[in-house]
């Protein structure tokens, strides 16, 4: 019966994305189904978002279809099959989709939204971020195996502290840190297939570094460790590898080719690696750590401040995809990054301010009913469609959720900074699905309490920041209205817009 549930969201996605030879790719991370499209135009927006299974849109390097976390990895194979089922059938050209399932209502809100999304777009274009989606798009596929990896890992803790079950924890820790001590290789596989080399050729020039032998080589006057350099360094080695793998192929003779390219990649990126990569990157991830700790415990008040209010503009900006090496750079250092939790709390005030708008727009019943339907992804950290729907196109609800996110980064901050260090054992979740993968040195009844704590201030802050000062009187006499549902507008410009300020 699921299966029949996430075939029929599927086939309902793909006529209102223009069909299957509209379709280029399919890939999907935690919460969303990523497509890269051949014609934009093709795509109906409005009656993708009215399908009750898509919780939102969001256009980025690729059109990306809101699902939320579970029902995407279930609707995305569905979703593949019936794309090539339709491939295969061949049908005429000049056929036309049919009509969607579901009469659409235009909405005002919606539109804003689309336009402030298209806008971002068009920003985010540039070379630097451009770089950071390609690096975000190395760690993302991993980050069900940390999510796994990590759960079983605090499992794990949990039935050693009590002493349950004392013979299946060497079994639990296996598995737990079996990805993550082969987390490099994963990561040089994909850069090289990422950057448009050979994949196999960066895992095993990555593999070099988890390699147990390094431990008999010299670098720097220092014998190497494995692992040394972790993720960074796997990354570096990897897209070394693509640059020398590119330039064999445009030298090497073709005859040569499958003997001289693969044996030179692995050679010259190899012994790079070995002689001067590891070592960098070494200093560089211990540097990180180091620094991170030492933000927390010195001044974790104002840096959680700053860093749960400033998290959702990083986030408008693409800037926060710089985060995911770091993330991981911290897991494999101590077990858990001490930063998502805290950015996190962005989170908690944007379901804080959601709730504030529902309360302040009674007479808004197209609203309030997007705030309900989008409340739970919200709290379960998956915050597009309070984002897009909601606060972004208002406005001053969007600066008032960072408010209440900077409160809530700073209730978990001053924890980390009177000593009471945890953090996430994996990277992906936020808001309550974050609880399973929090991990401390305090013990985890504190560290769910001072978390849970966290998200309370982020809600409560956000709500009393919206219902203060997220209106102005011009606002809630266009916002405060009960607009006949049924009959879309017909100006897409309102005559004033609501202001930030």
């Amino acid at each position: 019966m699921s299966t029949d549930k996430n075939r029929a969201t599927a086939a309902a996605i793909l006529p209102l994305v223009g069909g299957p030879d509209n379709v280029l790719s399919i890939a999907h991370c935690m919460t969303r189904l990523r497509i890269a499209l051949r014609d934009r135009t093709l795509v109906d927006d409005e009656a993708l978002k009215a399908l009750p299974a898509v919780l939102g849109v969001v256009e980025d390097d690729t059109y990306q279809i809101v699902l939320g976390p579970g029902t995407v990895a279930r609707v995305t194979p569905e979703f593949e099959a019936l794309v090539e089922e339709g491939r295969s059938a061949a049908p005429a050209p000049g056929t036309e989709p049919g009509p969607a399932p579901h009469p659409v209502t235009a909405d005002e809100l919606a539109d804003r939204g689309a336009a402030l999304k298209d806008a971002r777009k068009a920003r985010n274009a540039t070379p630097f971020k451009l770089f950071l989606r390609r690096i975000a798009n190395i760690f993302v596929p991993l980050i069900p195996a940390l999510i796994g990896c990590g759960i079983i890992a605090g499992l794990n803790g949990v039935l050693t502290n009590l002493g349950w079950l004392p013979g299946l924890s060497p079994a639990l820790a296996a598995m737990a840190s079996g990805f993550m001590s082969l987390i490099a290789v994963f990561v040089g596989y994909n850069t090289a297939k990422e950057f448009g080399g050979t994949a196999v050729l960066g895992g095993a020039v990555a593999a070099i570094i988890v390699f147990p032998g390094v431990a008999k080589i010299t670098a720097f006057g220092m014998e190497l460790k494995p692992g040394q350099g972790g993720v960074l360094g796997a990354l570096a080695a990897a897209l070394l590898a693509v640059y020398v793998e590119k330039w064999c192929r445009r030298w090497v003779p073709e005859a040569l080719d499958v003997l001289v390219t693969p044996t030179l990649t692995v050679l010259v990126s190899g012994l790079v690696t070995l002689f001067g990569l590891m070592f960098l990157a070494g200093e560089a991830s211990t540097a990180i750590g180091t620094f991170a700790n030492w933000l927390l415990a010195t001044g974790g008040a104002f840096a959680g401040l700053v860093l749960g209010g400033l998290f959702l503009p990083l986030v408008m900006l693409g800037l926060h995809q710089a985060l995911i090496p770091i993330h991981t750079t911290l897991i494999e250092q101590s077990g858990y990054t001490v930063l998502l939790p805290i950015l996190a709390m962005a989170g908690a005030g944007q379901v804080g301010a959601a709730i504030a708008v529902y309360y302040k727009l009674p007479r808004n019943g197209s609203l309030r009913a997007t705030i309900k339907s989008a409340l739970p992804a919200g709290f379960l950290g998956v915050g597009e469609p309070l984002i897009y729907g909601v606060s972004l196109p208002l406005g001053r609800p969007f600066v008032t959720a960072c408010v209440g996110g900077a409160a809530g980064g700073a209730f978990v901050g001053l924890f980390n900074q009177l000593g009471v260090a945890f953090g996430s054992t994996a990277i992906g979740p936020s808001g309550w699905a974050l609880f399973p993968l929090l991990n401390g040195e305090s013990g985890m009844g504190t560290t769910i309490a001072i978390y849970a704590g966290g998200l309370a201030v982020g809600y409560l802050v956000g709500f009393a920041a919206t219902y203060f000062f997220g209106f102005t009187r011009q606002m809630l006499a266009e916002l405060n209205t009960d607009p006949d549902p049924t009959t879309p507008p017909t100006d897409p410009e309102p005559a004033a817009q609501p202001a930030l300020a």
